[in-house]
């Protein structure tokens, strides 16, 4: 698990190898992660937009931004969180996924960015 903290916003990412969707004689590598938003501040927080960069060993780097995540911009109360699953489909068996959120607080339109720790994306054969 990749965990990074900022801006008292906690963000935790467990990837994983899909092998049901993926076809490596194809070279599709298909990889889920479980992403954790938790607010440690005192006041409400909503996720606005995502930045994403993604490296995969036999393709050219990836840049994804837009608003929300999986279709919703969350509000997080204080000491809540927010959970969310998606999916990255890489060329080879190994990558590496990092990023930020853009973060506003609850009634006082102050922004942040909150940064999406690092996390390798490998297959199992890789990671032993």
């Amino acid at each position: 698990m990749a965990t990074s903290v900022s801006h008292d916003i906690r963000i935790d990412v467990r990837p994983r190898y899909e092998p049901a969707h993926s076809d490596p004689k194809l070279g599709k590598y298909v990889f889920s992660y479980r992403i954790t938003i938790t607010n440690g501040g005192s006041m409400a927080v909503q996720l606005l937009r995502r930045s994403w960069t993604i490296w995969d060993s036999l393709a050219p780097l990836r840049q994804v931004e837009g608003p929300g995540v999986v279709g919703e911009t969350p509000v997080i109360d204080p000491g809540g969180s927010y959970t969310y699953s998606s999916f990255c489909d890489l060329r080879s068996s190994m990558g590496r996924m990092h990023g930020s959120y853009l973060m506003e607080r609850v009634g006082t339109s102050e922004r942040f960015m909150a940064p999406i720790p690092a996390f390798d994306l490998l297959a199992p054969w890789l990671a032993a």
